[in-house]
């Protein structure tokens, strides 16, 4: 399917939705992979830190939730 957008340039979508929903969802996804690696590498790079079951999973639990630590302590040591 093709539609042109307001600069006259040709749209290209294999999404199988008609033309009127094209606007409502978007193919760019690359974000996310980079932050879904990070997670990996830091799940990774804790479980390596401790040893035992329930530490591995404690260590897995604070691979999601390093970014708002993260900005936590920035904001913090910004004061804002």
């Amino acid at each position: 399917m093709t539609q042109k957008n307001d600069k006259d340039k040709n749209i290209e979508c294999e999404c199988n939705l008609p033309p009127k929903h094209w606007f409502k969802h978007h193919h760019d996804g690359g974000m996310g992979a980079i932050y879904c690696m990070g997670i990996i590498g830091v799940a990774v790079y804790n479980v390596q830190q401790v040893s035992g079951f329930w530490p591995d999973v404690l260590a897995i639990i604070k691979a999601f939730f390093w970014p708002a630590y993260l900005l936590y302590k920035v904001f913090s040591n910004l004061q804002m």
